[in-house]
């Protein structure tokens, strides 16, 4: 490692990290505090499922409109005045969504608020990859493990509240209040715009054959993210008939083993590099979802979805930070590039497999999360070579990478 990187790494503050995982599992905490208060704006505004699954379009369209556009405004203005101004958006949005009167309100709310969390998404990780980059060695999932984490506090306070009785607005109010405090204050932890402002270079420009390769890898493990959110208990309670208690269990034992697997992946990415990891990620997913499909029995079932998991948990942290380590682009674009194919991956990705499955069967199109999974795999090479070097330099993932994608 080089006399300027190591002292470049020494002033790196350590509270630039703390503040960036606290806006992780913020982001996390306020996502599933309105997930799980769902069933309740349901009922207040009596909306059928039909109206429900329109409303809820609009979060996804909000923020496939907002991500290019707030890697535009990071690159431009640095990615700190990017993520405090979503990350406050995002806390405001969440009551709105209890005092929406209408449907056609809740829609526009909804879009408002998937704009926020969209351009917190792009904003934040592009932060965190300026502070990977002066770190000089994998950090990134970390962050990610944070946002797990976040969802799941959310998610079992957003239970307990349900339990009690109260009221959405209420819960939303309160939750946005404390959520607001802690990112003003981990704001003033970040990195400035210096670090991460595009100086040379233009900030739109078309994505490169590589940023299109890591996109691809994106698109195909958010999609099977999705996919096992969203099919996982059905396929357990309908097909394996484990009862409606049971099903729940495949897709708590994917999120409790992906967090753990990313609040793990930095040292092995370190040790192993992340081609390596992608390459492993991919096949584990692919092995642990045939198992699910294969073996009828339950325990082996549920095992399989741990194993997606675990192979889920590092590869789109790495697609991000492989986009975001690239000279070609600028940080903030490229990383809205590669976060829009995964979040195409998750729009479209259930109701094509519910479509799959009322032709065939839903075991068989589970199996395509399978070679998707192998798809990714694949293509591991997209996010470069050693990217780490022994002493823990970080390297530019992408320009180490197969020329073939370049």
């Amino acid at each position: 490692m080089s006399k300027d990187h190591i002292q470049a790494g020494a002033l790196v503050p350590q509270s630039a990290r703390v503040g960036v995982a606290i806006l992780f599992f913020l982001n996390g905490m306020i996502f599933a505090t309105w997930a799980t208060r769902i069933p309740a704006v349901q009922a207040r505004l009596a909306l059928s499922p039909g109206e429900l699954g329109l409303a809820l379009f609009g979060t996804a369209a909000g923020a496939l409109v907002a991500m290019n556009l707030s890697g535009y405004l990071a690159a431009r203005f640095g990615s700190r005045s990017v993520t405090t101004i979503a990350a406050l958006s995002f806390c405001l949005m969440l009551p709105l969504l209890a005092l929406a009167p209408t449907l056609p309100a809740l829609v526009t709310t909804l879009v408002l608020f998937g704009a926020s969390t969209g351009s917190m998404d792009v904003a934040m990780n592009t932060q965190g990859v300026a502070v990977e980059r002066l770190y000089g060695r994998p950090i990134l999932n970390s962050f990610h493990a944070c946002y797990s984490l976040g969802g799941l506090a959310g998610a079992l306070a957003g239970g307990l509240v349900a339990s009690h009785g109260i009221a959405p607005l209420p819960h939303f109010l309160g939750v946005a209040f404390l959520c607001a405090i802690l990112i003003l204050s981990a704001a003033r932890s970040l990195l400035p715009a210096h670090a991460d402002i595009q100086k040379t270079g233009v900030a739109f420009a078309r994505p490169t054959r590589a940023i299109l390769a890591l996109g691809l890898v994106a698109f195909c493990v958010v999609l099977g993210e999705g996919a096992i959110a969203d099919w996982s208990a059905i396929y357990l309670n309908g097909t394996l008939r484990t009862g409606a208690g049971l099903a729940a269990s495949g897709y708590a034992a994917f999120s409790v083993v992906m967090a753990v697997g990313r609040g793990v992946g930095d040292p092995l990415t370190a040790r192993l590099g992340p081609r390596t990891m992608v390459r492993l990620g991919g096949l584990v997913a692919a092995l642990g979802l045939t198992l699910a499909l294969v073996v009828t029995w339950i325990p082996i079932a549920i095992l399989g979805f741990g194993l997606v998991g675990a192979g889920f948990s590092v590869v789109f942290p790495l697609t991000l930070s492989a986009a975001g380590h690239t000279s070609k682009q600028a940080a903030g674009t490229a990383i809205a590039a590669v976060a829009t194919c995964g979040y195409v991956g998750l729009l479209v990705g259930p109701p094509v497999i519910g479509f799959v499955a009322d032709v065939l069967s839903l075991r068989i199109a589970l199996g395509f999360v399978v070679v998707l999974s192998l798809c990714a795999a694949a293509f591991a090479r997209a996010v470069g070579g050693d990217k780490y070097t022994e002493n823990g330099q970080v390297l530019e993932a992408i320009e180490h990478s197969d020329p073939s994608i370049r």
